[in-house]
């Protein structure tokens, strides 16, 4: 059984008498232990797509399923509820809260999840490499800790899948590499990862590609 299945998405967008169709008519599956690369240019409907497979958008066509549940059209506490349990999200940017620190960040996405464990904590700030800026407020980190930081938090709830936006668009290659290796051992684990990138890097290192274009699959492998 997949773990994440997508099946014919649309989103519209409507500004006054315009209409912008986001997506059309995407389907899409995701393994465990795989990385999907979802690639395509500005505006072509990843961000968007991101969003439906979340559940924190909801499409105005077909249906999204996590873990054989489905999320499309559901109360929004029933959404989130299933977020919780089974998706990590890591966005471009706003995964940490200012005023927490980096290890706090993660103890709160785990009480969020009903699912705090301090042995966990401890592992996921040593696996992304934190353990001397712990207690370190994001203002006080570099962009690249930030963006390892972010990692952890959308893994704190050990999820099934993660859905990562750009993770890498504001690190440099050094922290992208540290990045890579972080995705890769979370999908040896059984994870599975489905990421909207720009990255050469980071398509090559994923199991697929899927190139959109114009809110439609266009090519895959």
């Amino acid at each position: 059984m997949s773990v994440l299945e997508a099946f014919d998405l649309y989103r519209f967008y409507h500004a006054g008498e315009e209409e912008t169709l986001a997506l059309r008519g995407v389907s899409i599956h995701l393994e465990a232990e795989e990385i999907v690369a979802i690639q395509g240019p500005s505006g072509s409907g990843k961000s968007t797509l991101l969003a439906c497979l979340s559940g924190l958008d909801e499409p105005d066509g077909g249906y999204v399923r996590i873990m054989g549940k489905r999320i499309t059209r559901r109360p929004e506490a029933a959404r989130a509820s299933i977020r919780a349990r089974n998706i990590g999200i890591m966005l471009q940017s706003g995964n940490l809260l200012d005023h927490l620190s980096v290890e706090d960040n993660i103890r709160l996405q785990m009480h969020l999840a009903d699912k705090m464990n301090e042995r966990h904590l401890d592992e996921l700030i040593n696996l992304v490499g934190l353990n001397q800026r712990r207690h370190a407020r994001p203002a006080h980190i570099s962009g690249g800790e930030a963006a390892r930081a972010g990692l952890a938090v959308a893994l704190a709830a050990r999820p099934r899948v993660l859905l990562a936006d750009e993770p890498t668009g504001e690190v440099d290659e050094e922290t992208e590499g540290q990045i890579l290796q972080l995705l890769g051992t979370y999908r040896d684990k059984g994870g599975a990862v489905l990421v909207v990138t720009h990255s050469k890097a980071v398509a090559a290192y994923a199991n697929r590609t899927v190139l959109l274009s114009d809110g439609r699959i266009v090519d895959h492998d």
